[in-house]
């Protein structure tokens, strides 16, 4: 008897183990009570599949695609889960419960369909009798993609885990307090729940074909008679172009193939695999990312929904901002691991896709060609462009040498665990160590270099600032990757910073594109680009683009509040809109519930807008909840200072100086300005001591041309300690040199500088100094009309 849905074979098909259906013959009496009650519950006759030859399913000589095939499709697949079926070994597990996933993961219901009560429930509809180990449960689980629910049959009392009897002979002893009849219902019920959610599915349709007609040709009574029917035919087009038109144009809009791959679930029993999950998820992850027809977020961005209990596929995705979900489980024993992989629309939980790996490892390409694999499976289910060269990428072997290959990939693990994990110390030491291992299994590992080179930057970054060989080693191992694998994105991305760190401007927007071109979903080259053009090229419009495609790459909870703030600095500190910069923090503040830094980060914007009483009101609700908040100190000094308030301003300046335990707190570029307090209080020599120390600051930025003096703002510094020190014609110097590197762009933060710095006190009335500041006006004023202009037709403004 066929399916109630045309094109199916049956209903239900019933997977067992021959083994579970001896002696008292559980599976036969269960098919036959669930028949009964399937029959008071649809008014239409249910077909069933249940096989009872002696045998696991069909026999194993049986041609299994050709007498398989057609029964498993089916609309309800329910397996008895007993301690013998979680055997991937046996037939049933193989050829039925495995090969059903798969077939129903790429039919057009999918493997998952949404009820009539809105909920979401799995077509696979498990029927467990013992209660599993951890094991097992993790086995079916791995298959099924998720957490394993069902209705049980489970009698369970002291000693005792076996199969509910229709009658039970001590029924008030069982521990589940389960009774059998009620449990039939919930299957039957269950079984109608899911064929109606199928029932009711309508896909949206892709095309919109419209029936043509030949005209009927009349012969003509009068002249005029062509001319009126023509106009209403042309009003007619017109009319229905108006209304059709559109609608046709909106049905067609393609849905941008963005897309976000979960952590991958470890099913192994060994914990210590977990490193090889993590490092496969990444893998499949880098792959996609080299398809420029996707969208596909970083990693770091959807760690925050490793382990997830609470949170549904479409709100993930929601708050994520993409289309689709690729989730996976695996498991790894010994030198075989088993994978599990998903595509899900997000919108409605639809399964486009799925597939379950089993592979012996003998070499690095039994993991890496599955990983490949993938990509290009879902790459194929979208109806991606997937270029030749992205081919070649993804495929690409990085290491033969398997040792290599774990040890780099235990390095990715401890490296993502140093930046998740407040940049642990430890974690990085540790990947060091890995990677530093892999380059000892294979010298020519490339991707083993960068990641020496990523730690070394974190490492010494800092020590290094003023040291003429700054970064070196990062460039020579960056070259070093590049020498064994001319293709690898990461390489030309630290050489990206690397250049722009040494004033190599050109150089280092080469390498970002070159990174971008391997890689166009490397958020960090965007990022680095936005940088250079803000601060080296003075390129607003540039910057903003770039760092609008970092935001869409990277929803990271830790990284996305510091680049959404960089974006509302940009509009507020730079051309002045302070309300759009008040709303993109608070869009920040819900991504880390941090009110310290949300009011921490909108006073310079409203300092350099002139809300002297938002500053204010910021300043002290930041002090409310941490009294040691430096900063906030600074701010009200500074506030105070310019609206005259002398006895406030100077309280606030020995309340900063009190507060100031360690000198490294204060960034480099506001040693004058801690020097700037103690003055103020009194204590000249002291403030002399913050005045040199700038200076020396400025000077050896400048001579080694650091990130300092290539944003320009070491000029500004010296000549704000040569005019409080009273050299005028050091301070005027660099202020015409700061002005003549500007170029034709300036922001709105130096005006306010200029405007109310108390460094200049002495000056400001001058002519010259008045003649400097009119030009950066105008600097400014033309920035802001230009990028105003440009912000209001993306719709930003």
């Amino acid at each position: 008897m066929p399916s109630f849905i045309p094109g199916y074979e049956y209903d239900i098909f019933i997977s067992y183990r021959q083994k579970d259906n001896k002696g008292d013959r559980w599976v036969s009496e269960f098919v036959e009570a669930m028949k009964t009650e399937l029959e008071s519950t649809f008014k239409e006759e249910v077909s069933v599949y249940f096989d009872i030859n002696p045998h696991d399913g069909l026999l194993e000589t049986y041609d299994v695609d050709a007498s398989l095939k057609d029964k498993l499709k089916c609309l309800v697949f329910i397996p008895i889960i007993s301690r013998t079926f979680c055997d991937p070994k046996s037939f049933a597990w193989e050829h039925e419960f495995k090969a059903f996933v798969e077939q129903a993961s790429q039919d057009k219901f999918g493997l998952k369909v949404k009820l009539p009560n809105g909920n979401v429930a799995s077509r696979v509809l498990p029927i467990s009798i013992y209660d599993l180990d951890s094991a097992d449960i993790k086995l079916c689980e791995s298959v099924l993609g998720g957490v394993l629910r069902g209705v049980e049959f489970i009698y369970k009392s002291a000693g005792v885990n076996r199969p509910l009897r229709l009658q039970e002979e001590n029924p008030q002893e069982n521990l589940n307090h389960t009774i059998y009849r009620d449990q039939i219902n919930k299957v039957a019920n269950a079984v109608k729940e899911i064929i109606t959610g199928i029932e009711q599915y309508s896909p949206q349709k892709e095309e919109v074909t419209q029936e043509v007609t030949k005209p009927v040709t009349t012969p003509p009574k009068k002249k005029k008679t062509p001319i009126i029917v023509g106009s209403v035919i042309a009003l007619a087009l017109i009319i229905l172009g108006i209304l059709f038109i559109p609608k046709l144009s909106n049905s067609s809009k393609p849905i941008e193939k963005s897309i976000a791959v979960l952590p991958f679930k470890n099913d192994s029993p060994d914990q210590e695999n977990t490193y090889f999950i993590n490092g496969i998820m990444e893998e499949v992850l880098n792959n996609l990312q080299k398809i420029k027809d996707f969208r596909v977020l970083s990693r770091n961005s959807v760690e925050q929904f490793r382990n997830n209990t609470t949170k549904s596929t479409p709100e993930i995705a929601k708050k994520l901002g993409v289309n689709y979900i690729v989730e996976g489980s695996g498991q790894k024993y010994g030198n075989k691991f088993v994978l599990r992989v998903q595509l899900i629309v997000a919108e409605n939980e639809k399964h486009l896709w799925g597939r379950s790996y089993e592979q012996e490892i003998h070499e690095t390409y039994d993991i890496i060609n599955i990983q490949s694999q993938i990509a290009q499976a879902i790459a194929y289910e979208l109806k991606a462009i997937m270029t030749p060269e992205e081919k070649k990428l993804i495929e690409k072997t990085s290491t033969e040498n398997l040792d290599a290959y774990y040890a780099y990939l235990r390095g990715q693990d401890e490296y993502s665990n140093y930046l998740l994990n407040n940049k642990s110390k430890d974690a990085l030491n540790r990947a060091e160590d890995f990677y530093q291992g892999a380059l000892a299994y294979d010298p020519s590992y490339a991707q083993a270099y960068t990641g020496l080179a990523m730690v070394y930057w974190e490492k010494h970054y800092d020590e290094e600032y003023f040291s003429k060989n700054f970064m070196d080693s990062v460039l020579v191992l960056a070259n070093k990757a590049l020498l064994y694998d001319n293709k690898l994105a990461e390489a030309y991305s630290l050489r990206g910073d690397y250049y722009s760190e040494m004033a190599d401007y050109d150089k280092s927007i080469k390498e970002y594109e070159k990174t971008i071109d391997i890689n166009p979903n490397y958020w960090q080259a965007y990022y680095g680009l936005s940088s250079l053009y803000l601060n080296r090229y003075r390129d607003v419009i540039n910057a903003i683009q770039n760092i609008q495609i970092a935001l869409k790459l990277n929803h990271d909870p830790k990284e996305r509040p510091r680049l959404i703030h960089e974006y509302s600095f940009d509009l507020a500190c730079l051309f002045g809109s302070y309300d759009e910069a008040l709303e993109y923090e608070k869009e920040a503040l819900k991504l880390t519930n941090d009110s310290i830094q949300f009011y921490s980060n909108m006073l310079m914007p409203a300092l350099f807008n002139e809300k002297y009483s938002d500053a204010i009101r910021y300043s002290v609700r930041s002090l409310a909840l941490d009294s040691g908040n430096i900063y906030a100190y600074s701010y009200l000094a500074q506030i105070y200072y310019i609206l005259g308030e002398n006895e406030k301003s100077v309280f606030y300046h020995k309340k900063f100086i009190a507060n100031l335990d360690d000198i490294e707190t204060v960034g480099l570029r506001d040693r004058h300005r801690v020097g700037f307090s103690y003055l103020i209080t009194g204590q000249k020599a002291k403030a002399e001591e913050y005045f040199e120390l700038q200076k020396k600051y400025c000077e050896e930025s400048i001579e080694l041309n650091r990130k300092y003096a290539q944003d320009i703002t070491a000029y500004y510094d010296l000549a704000c300690i040569y005019s409080i020190r009273g050299d005028k014609n050091n301070a005027y110097r660099n202020l015409h040199i700061y002005n003549d590197k500007i170029g034709d762009t300036e922001y709105k933060g130096m005006v306010w500088y200029f405007k109310t710095d108390p460094f200049f006190n002495n000056i400001r009335n001058e002519p010259e100094f008045q003649a400097i500041y009119n030009e950066i006006e105008r600097k400014c004023s033309n920035t802001h009309d230009k990028v105003s202009k440009w912000l209001e037709e993306q719709g930003i403004l």
